[in-house]
């Protein structure tokens, strides 16, 4: 449920309402907005009572939920999030790229992309410090050295950091380096990695299960923003199906899916979803069609010597044509 406050609801009459939430046994999280402030019930598994939060100085209305995920519910807010990290806006209109190798393997090698990929309009720089692999045998990563690069890329080039924490050790490290910490396919459902996510102050882009559904995704969400960050970004990056001709099946249908049904931004990883370099810019101009609000895409110097997921990685010439043709596409949405 969504107990909307009137338009001159004062603090103390929002605090009145959640501590009447409380002695319900529910929780109530304050969701400010442009003329009035709501208050969202969760923790209930059934209706509330709404008459004796009806009665109570302030409150205009109480509206039913009828999603099971609340905090990220367009329901209980029509609008949708814009995340601003360092001048950066996600959700905004103007889709943000996010570009880089797969994984950190030297100063060299983070910088030289760093330098190319901010050249040609990239805003956030993506690189993997911590590996999750599917082999235990192949390159997971240079660790905490890898995120030391990463603040030297961001030093040196402006450009904001996003990278992967991989369980509750690393995590709190990440934290102290990146400007978005990465929640992989792998974790999407780890809920005590996402409930410790919950309790960080940096925005969390929280990358699809390989499986999951669209409500399993918004879900996973909900952990993170019901223990109080609410500053989550979504990332389609494929599905599992019979399909084989690519690494995972992009769902394009993802993006408006989510548009509808929830208010926070999404990007799409087409690198992730193809497998192969040569469909990532094919793929990249179907999710900005669609209305994603960023890509986020793998780029390599040298990707035929890279340590992982060197197929998937545009040549730098590639990156420098992407963003080309992204610029064209703009003339027509």
């Amino acid at each position: 449920m969504l107990v909307v406050m009137k338009n001159d609801a004062t603090e103390e009459q929002v605090r009145a309402v959640i501590r009447e939430i409380e002695k319900m046994g529910y929780r109530g999280v304050p969701m400010p907005g442009a003329q009035r402030t709501a208050v969202c019930i969760i923790g209930n598994k059934g209706p509330v009572e709404a008459a004796r939060l009806l009665a109570m100085e302030g409150v205009k209305e109480a509206i039913p939920v009828t999603k099971p995920y609340k905090l990220v519910s367009r329901e209980t807010h029509p609008d949708s999030t814009v995340i601003t990290i360092g001048g950066v806006k996600i959700g905004g209109g103007e889709p943000v790229i996010m570009a880089g190798p797969c994984a950190v393997e030297s100063e060299e090698q983070a910088l030289t992309i760093a330098r190319f990929v901010k050249e040609h309009g990239a805003l956030v720089f993506r690189a993997g410090a911590f590996k999750p692999r599917t082999s235990p045998y192949s390159f997971q990563g240079m660790g905490k050295e890898g995120l030391k690069v990463l603040a030297k890329v961001r030093s040196e080039t402006g450009l904001l950091i996003v990278t992967e924490a991989t369980d509750s050790d690393n995590l709190a490290v990440v934290n102290e380096y990146a400007d978005i910490i990465q929640i992989g396919a792998r974790n999407m459902q780890n809920y005590s990695l996402l409930r410790l996510a919950g309790h960080l102050k940096k925005p969390v882009l929280l990358k699809r299960g390989f499986a999951a559904t669209i409500d399993e995704w918004l879900m996973a969400a909900e952990y993170i923003m019901s223990e109080g960050n609410h500053r989550v970004i979504l990332c389609e990056r494929g599905i599992r199906t019979f399909s084989d001709n690519t690494r995972n099946t992009l769902d394009l249908a993802a993006i408006p899916s989510i548009k509808e049904a929830s208010h926070l931004p999404i990007i799409v990883d087409p690198s992730h979803a193809a497998g192969r370099r040569d469909y990532v810019i094919p793929l990249s101009r179907g999710a900005i069609a669609v209305g994603a609000d960023g890509l986020l895409v793998e780029v390599h110097h040298d990707p035929a010597h890279a340590l992982s997921d060197g197929m998937q990685s545009l040549y730098l010439p590639q990156f420098e044509e992407l963003m080309r043709e992204l610029g064209r596409l703009k003339l027509f949405l």
